[in-house]
């Protein structure tokens, strides 16, 4: 039977993981509530 305890234990993350959570953490992300004040801002500019 598997030993789940002694498995975690000898568990190490790549460092290719780390790389992409680092990068992750580092970029400036656009997510959807920014797309929608840009387009709402441009309506308004165009209205004027």
């Amino acid at each position: 039977m598997i030993d789940f305890e002694k498995e975690l234990e000898q568990f190490k993350p790549s460092l290719e993981v780390e790389q992409i959570e680092d990068a992750v953490m580092n970029m400036d992300l656009t997510d959807m509530t920014d797309i929608l004040m840009k387009m709402v801002e441009e309506s308004q500019e165009r209205k004027e």
